[in-house]
């Protein structure tokens, strides 16, 4: 699965709830919620980095890829708006 097939299921999620759907209950609960789970992640992927191997940074990565895209449809923002930002990045002159 890619990102983009992955952000479409949380957007279907968040439009129509599941009631056993773990996202639809992540919306549910709020932003702070959603933040809250992006943090524990992100230690969780500098715990795994640091002495858990491949495999597991893998998958707390893939954890922490999955909050941030449930945080920026519950603002109704897009992983092509961030793709924009990185490419107005790559492009900015250095000097």
């Amino acid at each position: 699965m890619n990102v983009r097939e992955l952000y479409a299921i949380i957007c279907e999620r968040r439009d129509h709830p599941l009631p056993d759907s773990y996202t639809a209950k992540l919306l549910a609960q709020g932003e702070d919620e959603i933040l809250k789970k992006i943090g524990e992640e992100a230690v969780e992927v500098i715990l795994a980095g640091k002495a858990q191997g491949d495999q597991r940074l893998i998958e707390e990565i893939a954890d922490l890829t999955y909050h941030t895209l449930v945080l920026l449809a519950s603002r109704g923002l897009t992983p092509e708006q961030i793709a924009d930002e990185l490419e107005k990045r790559h492009r900015k002159p250095r000097g």
